[in-house]
């Protein structure tokens, strides 16, 4: 990872992804709920809160480590959403 920068952009992009994925789904279903496709959007909107609030944390002691931990953590979340739009 080079920088905080290039974090916070991958965080906004993967997110930003899926939630336009999820309204894909809505546009192209039309006659089928979208409460859960709903309720995917809202996770991602906190995800996107949590690793944007961690990235921002100042009293970090090894920074390296904890910025791998958050990239690590926004591909398993993010993962997980996809899992979860495609089981739509």
């Amino acid at each position: 990872m080079a920088n905080v920068r290039d974090l916070k952009k991958d965080i906004n992009y993967v997110l930003g992804d899926i939630i336009e994925a999820v309204y894909i789904w809505e546009l192209t279903n039309p006659d089928k709920d979208n409460k859960e496709a709903e309720s995917i959007i809202d996770e991602a909107i906190a995800t996107f809160d949590d690793l944007i609030e961690k990235v921002n944390q100042k009293n970090v002691e090894n920074k390296k480590q904890h910025f791998k931990s958050i990239q690590a953590e926004l591909e398993s979340r993010g993962r997980d959403l996809i899992d979860k739009i495609n089981k739509l």
